[in-house]
């Protein structure tokens, strides 16, 4: 079964690649404070559909490249900077 996580796309500089950030919160094993962490994943989108600041939901992939192991599967959610910009 594939893996599949939400995140938010932080850079598309790259043709056909995006990079996604999954943002994660837990508790410090001895402190108990809430810590956050981040793990970046780098996304093959083949019809560039995803822009910088979307959610996106990605599946797990065989490797395209020595980084690239994950495919877009939809866009959540638009980024909203890119959308006001769009309306004017």
């Amino acid at each position: 079964m594939k893996r599949t996580q939400v995140g938010t796309v932080t850079s598309t500089k790259a043709a056909k690649t995006l990079r996604v950030e999954i943002e994660r919160r837990f508790p410090h094993k001895k402190y108990g404070k809430i810590v956050r962490a981040r793990t970046v994943c780098h996304v093959h989108d083949e019809e560039e559909l995803a822009s910088e600041g979307d959610v996106v939901e990605i599946v797990e992939a065989q490797p395209r490249s020595k980084t690239k192991r994950w495919d877009l599967v939809r866009v959540v959610e638009s980024s909203k900077e890119v959308t006001a910009a769009a309306a004017e």
